[in-house]
This record gives C-alpha cells, structure tokens and sequence, in this order.
C-alpha cells in the first residue's frame, strides 16, 4: 500500500484480512455440500458397526472359552462396574476433575506456544539454538518429568499441569513452525507491499496461513495433554492431588479390579474421540472446506 494512502488513515490489517478472505472465497468449493445423512453413513455409522462387532466377538469369546472373569471380564461385567461406578459418584467426579484439568491445562499451553512458536519460525537465530531442544522434548514421554514434578512440587495440582505443559507445548510449538514453513513466500510479500509491519504480517497474514499445521499441532497437542494428564495422575495420587480417572485407573488395579480398569480405559478412550468428534472435526473440516481442500469429501 503507497505511503500517502497509510497516511490517510488507512488499516493495513483490513487490506490484509480481505485479501486472505478473497484468496479463500476463490478456492471455496460450493457444490461441496454433503447432508448429515451422507456424513453420518459415511463417518459414523462405520465405527459404530466395527466397535459393534468386537462386543459381539467378545461376548462370544466368553461364552465358548468361558475364562477365569478374573482375567477375562465379559462385557455386561464392564459395564456393570461402569454403573456402580457411576452410581457412587466415583465416576462423575473423576471425570470432571480430569477434563477441568485437561482443558485448563491445554488452554495454558495454547497460551504459551503460541508466541513462542512464531517468534522461533520468524527468528532463524533463536530457532537454531532453541529448535532442537523443543523437538527433543516432543520426543521425550511425558511420563518421564513425573518423578521431578513431584519433587518440585510435591503431592499437588502444579504437579499435573506442569506435566501436561511438558506433553503439550513442543508438539504445538513444532505444529505451527511447519504451519509457518509451508506459507508461500508471496503471501509475505503481498504483505509487505500493503505496509504491514513484522508484527502485522506474523498475526495478520503468516498466522491464518499457517493454520492447517498450527491446528495439526494443536490436535497433536491435545492428545499429549491429555495422555500426560492420564500419566500424572496413575502416578501422583494422595497429597493435595484431586481425584481424577488416572488415580481411578490405579485404584481399580490396586484392587485387582479388571472390569473396573476396563471399564475406566473406556472412559479415557471415549471422552479422548468425543473430543476430536465434537471439537477438533467440526474446526479442521470448515478450515479445509474454506481452502478449497476438503471438495464436498465428508469426513
């Protein structure tokens, strides 16, 4: 944008977000509608049949072997633990203590890698020096600064969230560097000739492009949450420590308990694709549709 139209009081920052949104409208696919009965046939109904059919199989591997149902508990067994469970309110507060603290502590890794991801994707120094740290630390399981949590911070909440810090950060951190990565140079250059300042062209124009990585990256980042979050919580019980579906998990095995561990591995594994069902699908499939990426393919 000429100097003497930024002087007239122009917003370089409108200029730049009609432009991202004139590049997406030309790559909106619009005959791309799919009804909720094609996606449901097509993305639902398929896992449903397949988790169907392992019930079935299962219940028929406890009739005919009929083995120890210390070992082999059949499915009524798992949910009937599922409804005493319930019953006593052990569940429904584990449940909430767990997804408080996963949310809570997703959202604060949001917060933090963010800025810090893109201050390394557009600060090569600090990138070569501080880049390889934060992949070594996606690489390292969570589960590992446990013991150092819990000496740091004893028998307490800190202790959960610093782990789960630990899990999410790199992964959302490494997510949006390969989302700035693969942004097209001349979208940096339309920028620049439109006036926008660094920080302009890092949130107005490099951020929403890098969106499909950034977001891969929080997916990823979430998943690490919360194993970390299931991790922590297995093995920092007592103290201050709420109790959460880990610290269930590790009662149930206490007790020797397998239909109470299954029933509680269900509820981990339920609420983990509940999630991506009900929050991450909907976000990732207008992302892909407002790109031009998805064409009408439900998913």
């Amino acid at each position: 944008m000429p100097p003497e139209t930024l002087a007239r009081g122009a917003r370089p920052d409108d200029d730049l977000r009609t432009l991202s949104a004139g590049l997406d409208r030309l790559q909106t696919d619009v005959d791309g509608h799919v009804s909720p009965w094609q996606r449901f046939v097509t993305s639902v109904l398929p896992p449903i049949i397949f988790v169907v059919a392992l019930i079935v199989v299962w219940q028929l591997y406890v009739v005919i072997a009929q083995p120890r149902p210390d070992k082999v508990p059949s499915p009524a067994a798992v949910v009937g633990a599922l409804g005493d469970a319930w019953q006593s309110g052990t569940l429904p507060m584990a449940i909430a203590t767990s997804l408080e603290r996963g949310l809570m502590g997703f959202l604060i890794a949001i917060i933090v890698a963010t800025p810090l991801g893109l201050l390394l994707a557009e600060v090569r120094v600090l990138r070569r020096a501080i880049g390889p740290i934060i992949s070594g630390l996606q690489v390292l399981p969570s589960v590992a600064w446990v013991p150092a949590a819990i000496i740091w911070f004893g028998l307490s909440d800190a202790t959960v969230y610093f782990v789960i810090l630990m899990g999410a950060i790199p992964s959302i951190v490494n997510g949006l560097i390969a989302g700035v990565d693969q942004v097209p140079p001349q979208l940096r250059r339309v920028g620049q000739v439109l006036g926008a300042s660094r920080t302009q062209l890092a949130t107005v124009v490099i951020l929403p492009a890098a969106l499909p990585g950034y977001f891969a990256g929080l997916k990823q980042g979430w998943a690490f949450s919360w194993r970390s979050l299931m991790a922590a919580e297995i093995i920092a019980t007592g103290g201050s420590i709420g109790f959460g579906l880990g610290a269930m998990l590790q009662q149930s095995r206490d007790l020797a308990d397998l239909a109470g561990v299954l029933s509680t591995i269900l509820v981990i594994l339920a609420i983990g694709i509940l999630v991506e069902l009900a929050f991450f699908a909907p976000i990732e499939r207008r992302m892909l549709r407002r790109r031009g990426l998805l064409q009408g393919v439900p998913r």
